[in-house]
Parts: C-alpha cells; sequence; structure tokens
C-alpha cells in the first residue's frame, strides 16, 4: 500500500505522523519504505536518523545553442512554455532556472542547432533505521524545480510491503508530484480557522486527483469544533485525533520519536492504521463494483 501524508498548510504535524507511522509498523514487522518528498526542508531525518547508504545527483537536460548552426529564427523562443528561452537581435538566450527540460526547443529547431547537457537540481540520499529503508531529497539552494527532485525521491523507491510518502505542505505543484500516484492520502489538519481554509483547500486536491482519503488532526482539543463540523458535512472519516501533550511537544524538541518517548501513543498509530486500512479496502470495493457495473 502506497500512503502520501499531506497537509494543506506547513505546521500541522504532518512529519510527526508519518514518521512515527512508518516505525510503528516496522516494529510490529510490517516491511515500510519512507520517502521524504518535501525536498525543499526534509526533516524527517531528525527524528529516524537513518544510516545514509548512497547518494546520487538528480539532472534535468537544458539546452545548449549551437551558434555555428543557429540562424536565430526564434522558433525556440515561441514553443518554450516556460520562457527559458529569448531570442534577441538574432542570439539565442538561454534562462536554465526557468527550463523544466522538456526539450520542443530541440524538437522544433528547423537548423538542428540544439544540444542537450544536464542540469543537476539536488541530490537523492538513501538509507536505512530501525527496519525501515529511507529516502529523501535536498533541493539545491535557490533552485525551482521541486518537482524534479520529488520525481528522483520516488524512482529510488523499492516494493514494501507499505511505502510512506511525507508530502510537502500546500496543494501546488510539488504536493501533486509527490501524492498523484500514491493508493491512500492522510490529509493533516489542526482546529484552528487556517487550518480548516487550509484542509478544505486539500480536500478538493485529492477529489480532483480521485484518490481516497481521511484526515487526522493534531493538536485536537485546542481551536474550536469547525473542522470536525466540516468532516462531517462533507462525510469525511476522522482516523487520528492527538491531544495538544506537553510530552509530545518536549520528544519533538529533541528530535525523539513520540511512540518511544510517550509508548502509550503506539496504540493510537495502530489503530489509524487500521482505519486507513479499512477505508482503503472499502474504497477498491467501490472501484470494483463501477468497473463491473460499466462492463455489464
Amino acid at each position: 500500500m502506497k500512503i502520501a501524508i499531506a497537509s494543506g498548510k506547513g505546521g500541522t504535524g504532518k512529519t510527526t505522523i508519518a514518521t512515527n507511522l512508518a516505525l510503528g509498523l516496522a516494529d510490529k514487522g510490517k516491511t515500510v519504505q519512507l520517502l521524504d518528498c518535501d525536498v525543499e526542508e526534509p526533516n524527517c531525518h531528525i527524528f529516524l536518523k537513518p544510516e545514509i547508504e548512497s547518494s546520487s545527483a538528480v539532472t534535468v537536460p537544458i539546452p545548449r545553442v549551437i551558434e555555428e548552426k543557429c540562424t536565430g529564427c526564434g522558433i525556440c523562443a515561441d514553443v518554450c512554455e516556460f520562457s527559458a528561452i529569448a531570442v534577441i537581435k538574432g542570439k539565442v538566450l538561454i534562462f536554465p532556472e526557468l527550463c523544466h527540460g522538456c526539450g520542443a526547443c530541440k524538437l522544433f529547431c528547423p537548423e538542428d542547432a540544439f544540444i542537450e547537457v544536464p542540469r543537476e537540481l539536488g541530490i537523492v540520499e538513501e538509507g536505512k533505521t530501525n527496519g525501515i529503508r529511507f529516502v529523501h531529497g535536498l533541493l539545491n539552494i535557490g533552485e525551482l524545480m521541486s518537482p524534479a527532485v520529488i520525481s528522483g525521491v520516488k524512482k529510488a523507491a523499492g516494493d514494501p510491503e507499505i511505502l510512506i510518502l511525507d508530502s510537502p505542505p500546500g496543494t501546488s505543484c510539488p504536493v501533486i508530484e509527490a501524492v498523484k500516484d500514491a493508493e491512500f492520502v492522510l490529509l493533516v489538519t489542526e482546529p484552528t480557522p487556517f487550518g480548516l481554509n487550509d484542509l478544505e483547500l486539500a480536500v478538493g486536491m485529492v477529489r480532483e486527483l480521485n484518490i481516497p482519503f481521511a484526515v487526522a488532526i493534531n493538536r485536537s482539543d485546542v481551536g474550536n469544533e469547525d473542522v470536525k463540523e466540516y468532516c462531517k458535512r462533507e462525510g469525511i472519516e476522522i482516523v487520528l485525533e492527538i491531544p495538544d501533550d506537553r510530552g509530545i511537544a518536549e520528544a519533538y524538541s529533541r528530535g525523539e520519536m513520540v511512540i518511544h518517548a510517550l509508548p502509550e501513543y503506539q496504540k493510537t498509530f495502530e489503530a489509524c492504521w487500521t482505519k486507513i486500512t479499512d477505508l482503503h479496502e472499502d474504497a477498491l470495493q467501490v472501484e470494483q463494483q463501477g468497473k463491473t457495473a460499466t462492463e455489464s
């Protein structure tokens, strides 16, 4: 099963849930792999403390002009969807930071005046910790192309029994790249007006992607009841509620795992996983019934 942990905003406790869920399942003998797809600010390694075994660069192909072939016709600039190419007085200017490596300029150039060279965007590191296979990505400072590094992280995934993806916050392109092929998404929120607003955006995203999902509420005993009322109106299951526990905050500040510092939360995460698997199975049954009805 491939599950993504996502949130409409940062600071909701997404990493806390992803790491403790992974560790709890590994402690129960499950084969687990955790992918930290928040490549702009990865932090799962702070808590899991993996032993990094390998590192590889993530690159995209960017164009380089063969000047003696170029006629300055401007077709390359016309077909570039990302404004990464400009032609001024017959001279081609390339802006590597904007290039997505789509290859359109090379494909449509009538003079075959482009070659492609690799440009490094970041790295992907792999390792292991406490029975968990671990992968995270690190986007180079100043780079904009985080989806490419997220894709590199996902390509490094093996074939475990359970694959957990810790997604970036928000609902923009990096998040969609992280969650788009997940089998289930757990949306983490908090019971505040900001939490509700961003949860609504995240719900819209996963519904558009047609991925089964549920909600986890962190610091559930503060704020108001608006998030719960929203979930009730929308028929959204709440599979996890974590109270505003000072012990959790203290463990977090020390870089410790909640289920190790406070063993009583082990059952909380076990119950959460049971609810997720039940909802996932229900979604599969509904999908199969829909296919059967279509075929008949």
